[in-house]
């Protein structure tokens, strides 16, 4: 990005969630065990714990953050590394609803997984649609 160019909302929700995701991958990455009891998300309620799976995740939000940071930097790149977050983060969202709806979680859930798990992909959908899609100057 060059210094002339100001961010825009969508550069704000980009770099945020990218923050937070790399955040959230390194604590599961360096602490399964301490991410998998203390993250606000009722984790335990998902099943025993299983530290190498933690950081398996931990890796997928990894590769997100980094896609949706990397997009917040390059708008020639932003709309396929945003869409490669998103399809990840969707992904994981339908896998949240579908274990909510035949009760492998409890109902508490949806609100627990309000914030995490369902609004970074309104957002990122709220900014795909906004973003141009064809090939952007470098």
């Amino acid at each position: 990005m060059s210094e002339a160019r100001s961010r825009d909302a969508n550069d704000w929700i980009l770099l945020t969630l990218g923050v937070l995701m790399v955040g959230n991958a390194l604590w599961m990455l360096a602490g399964p065990m301490h991410w998998y009891n203390e993250v606000p998300a009722g984790v335990p309620d998902t099943g025993p714990f299983n530290p190498h799976f933690v950081r398996d995740i931990g890796c997928a939000f990894l590769t997100a953050g980094v896609a949706l940071i990397w997009g917040e930097r390059s708008t020639a790149y932003r709309f396929p590394l945003v869409v490669i977050a998103t399809v990840f983060l969707t992904a994981h969202a339908f896998l949240h609803v579908y274990d909510t709806i035949v009760g492998n979680l409890p109902s508490d859930h949806w609100w627990l997984d309000f914030a995490g798990v369902y609004l970074p992909v309104f957002l990122l959908v709220f900014v795909l649609r906004r973003m141009p899609r064809g090939p952007q100057p470098v």
